[in-house]
């Protein structure tokens, strides 16, 4: 996580979890610098306790419309990294057969890739030969998926996350689908803590205005996020204002423009740190036109976090909205 124009960034700590300190500088830098070190780690962090039992066979509703049985969690495949972060911390990553190639944790990176660039490969899926699979709607292509079902696979689809209160609710479905729902409220009872304990730091007064911005300058793709972009729920979280929804973007990301960026006047601008890097960093950042006439570019305030984590809605969600609180309202 890069913070430039604004000091450096604080090291040591242990994690987020636990209970928060009052609305302090001193509090929010404390858990910042703990969410940033378990962050750099890039391990899950499971359950306290043993790992939970499944209890099947259950039958749930998958979201394209099907009901699914599973009978069998023996061999789990999430074909998703969110979806595989949720499975690790409900402590059954031990069950866990293969990976997608956004499952990028420390846990699941020696796993077998299942995929190529993201499209899913039913081959490599049913080599694995898993008794569940768990998807995401966007998840393809979608032959893949019916040939993995016509192999006698429960494929379980499930909606993407795209808001704050999407994470439990995903939470819930998949513990129900892997017949363990006492694991997944408990797990959503200690995310809904340890965001709780994030935001209480926000400091009183302060709204500072956040553009999300997702750039790919190898491809030429520089959009700047509004309503429904995934950044606006995680940047209203941590006491901010987003800055395109706020100037009346109601798409989810439009392409940038001198005139949008004035209009919305960022003080601060949130990225993926791939993206910036694409852009060559802040310096380069600052070449596009109408940044450097914003309030965030005047004063280079551009906090990134990588790009697996911040639109993950997960477990290690509530890391990222410790940041957060403590960047985009630094002084």
């Amino acid at each position: 996580m890069l913070l430039a124009g604004c000091g450096g960034t604080a090291g040591g700590g242990t994690g987020s979890g636990g209970t928060g300190t009052a609305s302090t500088p001193a509090g929010a830098s404390a858990r910042a610098a703990a969410a940033r070190e378990q962050l750099e780690r890039n391990t899950i962090v499971p359950l306290e306790g043993e790992a939970p039992t499944p209890g099947l066979p259950v039958t749930v509703d998958s979201s394209d419309g099907r009901k699914v049985t599973v009978e069998d969690a023996s061999r789990i495949l999430p074909l998703n990294g969110g979806v595989a972060e949720i499975v690790f911390t409900l402590g059954l990553g031990d069950r866990v057969v293969g990976r997608d190639i956004t499952a990028t944790f420390e846990e699941a990176k020696n796993l077998p890739l299942v995929t190529k660039a993201h499209d899913v490969s039913a081959e490599s899926v049913l080599s694995l030969k898993p008794t569940v699979v768990l998807a995401d709607t966007d998840t393809g292509p979608d032959e893949a998926l019916d040939h993995i079902r016509d192999a006698g696979v429960p494929v379980v689809v499930l909606d993407p996350a795209t808001e704050l209160a999407d994470v439990s609710t995903r939470t819930t479905r998949i513990a129900e689908a892997l017949g363990v729902p006492g694991a997944g409220q408990a797990l959503n009872e200690r995310i809904d803590g340890e965001l709780a304990a994030a935001r209480a730091n926000v400091p009183e007064g302060s709204r500072p205005k956040v553009a999300f911005l997702y750039l790919r300058g190898s491809a030429a793709v520089y959009l700047i996020g509004g309503e429904g972009s995934g950044a606006d729920s995680l940047v209203e979280a941590a006491g901010a204002v987003d800055a395109g929804k706020a100037s009346g973007l109601d798409q989810p990301f439009t392409p940038i423009t001198s005139e949008a960026l004035v209009k919305a006047q960022p003080d601060v601008i949130l990225m993926m740190t791939k993206g910036l890097e694409s852009v060559g960093g802040v310096d380069g950042l600052q070449e596009i036109p109408g940044i450097a006439q914003t309030p965030a570019g005047l004063d280079r305030r551009v906090v990134d976090l990588e790009d697996g984590v911040l639109l993950g809605y997960g477990p290690r969600t509530p890391l990222v909205i410790d940041i957060l609180v403590d960047r985009i309202h630094a002084k």
